[in-house]
């Protein structure tokens, strides 16, 4: 993978109001769209189906729509399908601060109790799978079962991004995201042409549906409303930043805590951004049932490389009464 270039110039984004009704993220679908307030702000969300609710986190550089096959998947298989957007990305609440993991998993819980359900299975992806650990270990009554795709526990990113030299380069946009304003305007040039760029490169080889142009134009230009770009960026430079800061070491050791609801655990064996071997182990913090899925050729998006292989492998574990270790 070629990394990323974060020294070109262009318009900052500043901290504006979230995109509104027939914005670039409110995509027509089977879905519906609307907010919920939840942790001192407003989330976007867009919900189909009926049942036991399964909330959907996305990661970076995305938004809710990353999930659109999994929406209809899961209600079809009897679930309240939510993907949120989370703070400062899509329709969500843009605000200039709150972007450490512990209050974004408070979001996150605090959705849950605001659609009105007791509980939920937490799916997440690139940093929603960083706040889906986090959620689970700080609210463990409000998770049900947890799902993780090409994340490490947080434990375990810390340790790889510091000690293997290989995660620290494949993760070098993270370190490139400390500068001040310069990955900002990198993110949002030519029209957030790194965007796509980003991507195509973080994706596997096998599959030729994904990323088509028309996907790769959406995450553009949800990337080019005012402020995402900062936002996006903000729990990177918190995650690297705090490393020696209290408030990190706190963090770190609170998640010390282990796991103890049901986790199911994918990656793409291919994944250039987050390595297979930086993953594997996170299960040493859970104290639960912990499966492990290593999907084959698939890179960093396996829920959109590959949507119904996905689907059937998450929605036959969250029907298992009995998910084996």
């Amino acid at each position: 993978m070629t990394d990323p270039d974060f020294s070109a110039s262009g318009p900052a984004g500043q901290l504006g109001p979230a995109a509104g009704s027939g914005s670039p993220v409110r995509l027509d679908g089977p879905w519906t769209h609307r907010d919920v307030a939840a942790n001192g702000a407003r989330f976007h969300i867009a919900e189909l189906g009926d049942g036991p609710l399964v909330l959907l986190l996305h990661g970076f550089p995305q938004f809710w729509w990353t999930w659109r096959h999994q929406l209809t998947a899961l209600a079809d298989a009897g679930y309240r399908a939510v993907a949120m957007d989370l703070r400062g990305v899509g329709g969500s609440d843009r605000t200039p601060r709150g972007y450490d993991p512990a209050n974004l998993a408070l979001d996150v819980t605090g959705v849950i109790r605001s659609l009105g359900e007791p509980d939920a299975a937490l799916v997440g992806h690139d940093m929603g799978g960083y706040l889906a650990w986090t959620a689970a270990v700080m609210r463990p009554k409000l998770v049900r079962r947890l799902v993780v795709s090409s994340m490490p526990h947080p434990r375990r990113w810390r340790s790889s991004m510091l000690s293997d030299l290989a995660q620290s380069r494949a993760g070098s946009h993270i370190w490139g995201f400390q500068r001040p304003w310069v990955p900002e305007r990198q993110l949002v040039a030519d029209e957030a042409a790194l965007v796509g760029r980003l991507i195509r490169d973080w994706s596997g080889p096998r599959t030729a549906d994904f990323p088509d142009d028309r996907t790769v134009d959406v995450y553009r230009r949800a990337m080019c409303i005012p402020s995402t770009a900062h936002c996006s960026i903000e729990p990177y430079r918190w995650m690297v930043r705090s490393l020696a800061r209290p408030d990190g070491v706190q963090f770190n050791r609170r998640m010390k805590r282990p796991v103890r609801v049901p986790t199911l655990h994918l990656h793409g064996s291919l994944d250039p951004a987050i390595r297979t071997r930086s993953s594997a182990g996170s299960g040493e913090y859970v104290e639960a049932p912990y499966r492990w899925r290593l999907f084959d050729g698939l890179g960093h998006f396996p829920h959109e490389e590959d949507p119904a292989g996905f689907s059937t492998e998450l929605i036959n574990w969250l029907k298992d009464p009995e998910p084996d270790r």
